[in-house]
């Protein structure tokens, strides 16, 4: 059975713990969008892939999912162990040396759950693509998603696979975006403003839709399920997800200075305090 709203809360509060402590044991890492992306990926693995037990490169059979803003590392890897990937033990060892949880993640140490290295931004659509058209190739109606920051589409290539997606009609794919509006250095109107996404993708004739409360669990289920309804019809389908960088602590939100920082000892408990769980199990 799938989870019910309360138990992906639940599960959302101690993910965000794990983030939070994951950044701090080693002074390094991106908590603030892994922090906004929280929800969506613990609704997604949780309630809306279909997945296989266990792991395989192929997928056959199976929904997939590919990071390409792949900073957000922590949040990637906190929801791959708690859905059962890797043991939960191992979120101790993000970002040291030897680890298969490196700061970004990578193919070469073996990470199950991790299908493509996604240090670099810019490239994760790309290579879903080519994931989704063997799906097409191989008579498997399963679906591919991924999911992108919002500054990460000031690289050109993606225009390109968006421009091929729809050329091509891929349409067994949903390509996600996490609209926060701030990136590294600021604010994305500030570095360089895009304009309407919504009208963007449009153009290159996408099929697209919002969700406006995107740090809400019953929305993004809404969401995603509506996403689900308009594939193979055509038009890849892109979802515009309204997320707030650093979710769920409120020092965090609101700006764009947690983008790459960790909390001190002082910020980790204040922190910890916002997200509080009596059933929590913390690595």
């Amino acid at each position: 059975m799938k989870p019910n709203t309360q138990q992906l809360s639940d599960l959302t509060i101690q993910v965000r713990r794990d983030i939070l402590r994951m950044v701090h044991a080693v002074n390094s890492g991106h908590p603030g969008g892994s922090l906004g992306c929280t929800e969506f990926l613990v609704t997604l693995y949780q309630n809306i892939m279909d997945r296989k037990e266990g792991f395989d490169m192929d997928g056959i059979g199976e929904d997939l999912f590919f990071l390409s803003n792949g900073h957000i590392s922590p949040v990637f890897y906190s929801v791959l162990a708690r859905s059962g990937y890797f043991p939960i033990s191992e979120l101790a060892t993000f970002r040291l040396l030897d680890s298969r949880l490196q700061g970004h993640p990578t193919t070469h140490e073996g990470l199950p759950g991790v299908r493509i290295a996604s240090g670099s931004l810019g490239q994760g659509l790309s290579v879903a693509l080519g994931a989704a058209q063997a799906k097409k190739l191989n008579g498997d109606n399963h679906l591919v998603f991924t999911l992108h920051g919002d500054g990460e589409l000031q690289e050109g290539q993606n225009w390109e696979a968006i421009m091929y997606a729809s050329a091509k009609k891929v349409d067994n794919i949903i390509a996600t975006v996490d609209v926060n509006g701030k990136q590294i250095d600021g604010t994305t109107d500030e570095v360089l403003a895009m304009g309407s996404l919504r009208a963007k993708f449009e153009a290159f004739d996408w099929d697209v839709l919002e969700i406006k409360e995107g740090n809400n669990i019953d929305a993004i289920i809404a969401g995603l399920t509506d996403a689900k309804s308009r594939t193979g019809k055509g038009k890849p389908v892109c979802i515009l997800l309204y997320t707030e960088m650093g979710n769920g602590v409120d020092f965090m939100m609101h700006t764009h200075a947690w983008h790459g920082k960790a909390p001190n000892n002082d910020q980790l408990a204040a922190a910890l305090a916002q997200n509080y769980s009596k059933d929590q199990v913390d690595y």
